[in-house]
C-alpha cells in the first residue's frame, strides 16, 4: 500500500487512544513526537488493515515492556573489551548521511564472525542501535533539516560470505524477526555490494520468495557499488568498503576512525559513550556489571523460515558444484 488513508490512521489512533498507561509510555519512545508517520509504518508492514496493524503494534509494545527496551539504552557492555569483541565480529556501523539527510547503515554481512561473545550480547548490540538510530539519530536529523526524518538506507558487504556464514543462519533470522515485528518500515532501500557469484546464482532462486514490498527495497549493485551510491550520498558517506573499485575494495580499513565497524569509529564511540552515561544516571554511584541483557526471541515468520531453508539448500547445491569443478581442474591426465 501507499500513504495509509485518513480514516485508517484515525481508526488506528482511536485504538491506540485506548491503551493503558504502560503501553502508552513506551509507545512514547517508539514514536518520539511523531505518532502518525509511526502508525503509518505499522499500517504498511500490514498491508494496510487496521485490526492487523494494531495488533502487530500492540504486540510490540508488550514485548518492549516484558523485556526492558526501554531502558536497554542504560545498559552498556562492559567491560569495553568484550564491547570491541562484539564490534569486531557483529560488523554494523554507521559511515554517514544521503544528501537527503538519512542516516547511511554499513553491515558486513560476509566477514560478521559472531564469535566473540554469547548470543544475547549480539542482540543487545542490535537492539541498543535500533534505539539509538531511532531515538537519537533520527531525531537530530529532523532536527538539523527542518523535516521529519524516520529511515534509514543500508549497505549491506557481502565480500568474504563463504558457506560457514549459515551456521549463523539462526541467529541472523532472530534479529531479522526482531526488527520486523517491532521496527517495520525503517530501511528505504537495501544497497547489496561487492557480491560474490555464488549469492548472486543464490539470489535468483530465492527472490521470488521475498514479499513484493520487499523485493523493491532491494538493490544488487555492481562490484563495490561506489558510483551508484555516489549519486545519493558525497564520498566522504560512502562505507569505507565501497570507496575504491576492483581487488581489495572490501577489506577492513587500517584507519579505524574510517573503518565503520570499528569501535574507534565516531559513531560508535558516541553510541558507547551515550550507553554509559545514561547508566550513571540511572544507576547512580552503582558500579556497572558485566552480563547481557535476555531479551526474548521472537518465533521466525514460517515464510522467512522457508526463505532461510532455500537459501541455504541452493547455496550448498552451488558450494558443492564449485568443490567438484575445481576437483576436476585438479586432476592431470597423463598419456
Amino acid at each position: 500500500m501507499g500513504v495509509a488513508s485518513h480514516e485508517a490512521i484515525n481508526q488506528f489512533k482511536a485504538l491506540m487512544d485506548k491503551v493503558d498507561e504502560p503501553l502508552k509510555r513506551t509507545f512514547q519512545n517508539v514514536h518520539q513526537g511523531y505518532k502518525v508517520e509511526t502508525l503509518e509504518r505499522f499500517l504498511k508492514a500490514r498491508d494496510g488493515n487496521v485490526a492487523r496493524a494494531h495488533k502487530m503494534l500492540l504486540d510490540s509494545l508488550h514485548w518492549r515492556l516484558q523485556n526492558g527496551i526501554d531502558g536497554i539504552l542504560s545498559k552498556p557492555i562492559v567491560p569495553a573489551n568484550l564491547y570491541r569483541g562484539v564490534r569486531d565480529s557483529q560488523l554494523i556501523g554507521v559511515s554517514g548521511y544521503t544528501r537527503e539527510g538519512l542516516p547511511v547503515f554499513a553491515i558486513g554481512v560476509g566477514l560478521s564472525t559472531f564469535d566473540k561473545a554469547s548470543v544475547n550480547y549480539y542482540v543487545q548490540s542490535h537492539i541498543q542501535i535500533n534505539e539509538y538510530r531511532d531515538r537519537v539519530i533520527l531525531p537530530a536529523a529532523t532536527k538539523k533539516h527542518g523535516r521529519y526524518i524516520g529511515k534509514c538506507v543500508k549497505v549491506l558487504d557481502m565480500s568474504g560470505l563463504k558457506l560457514s556464514a549459515l551456521n549463523q543462519i539462526k541467529l541472523l533470522t532472530a534479529i531479522s524477526t526482531i526488527d520486523d515485528l517491532n521496527y517495520p518500515e525503517k530501511t528505504i532501500t537495501y544497497y547489496i555490494v561487492n557480491v560474490p557469484y555464488i549469492f548472486s546464482a543464490c539470489w535468483k532462486v530465492v527472490k521470488p520468495l521475498l514479499q513484493e514490498r520487499t523485493k523493491l527495497k532491494v538493490q544488487v549493485l555492481q562490484g563495490s557499488g561506489r558510483d551508484d551510491l555516489l549519486k545519493i550520498m558525497d564520498y566522504s558517506a560512502l562505507p569505507h568498503f565501497c570507496r575504491r573499485e576492483g581487488s581489495g575494495s572490501s577489506r577492513r580499513s587500517n584507519n579505524t576512525t574510517e573503518d565503520c565497524f570499528s569501535f574507534d569509529h565516531p559513531f560508535h564511540q558516541e553510541l558507547y559513550n551515550y550507553t554509559k552515561h545514561q547508566s550513571g544516571i540511572q544507576e547512580h554511584t552503582k558500579s556497572l556489571k558485566q552480563g547481557s541483557m535476555r531479551v526474548q526471541l521472537p518465533m521466525a515468520d514460517p515464510k522467512k523460515t522457508e526463505f532461510c531453508k532455500t537459501l541455504a539448500s541452493e547455496w550448498k547445491k552451488f558450494q558443492t558444484q564449485d568443490d567438484l569443478s575445481m576437483s576436476l581442474h585438479d586432476i592431470q591426465i597423463s598419456d
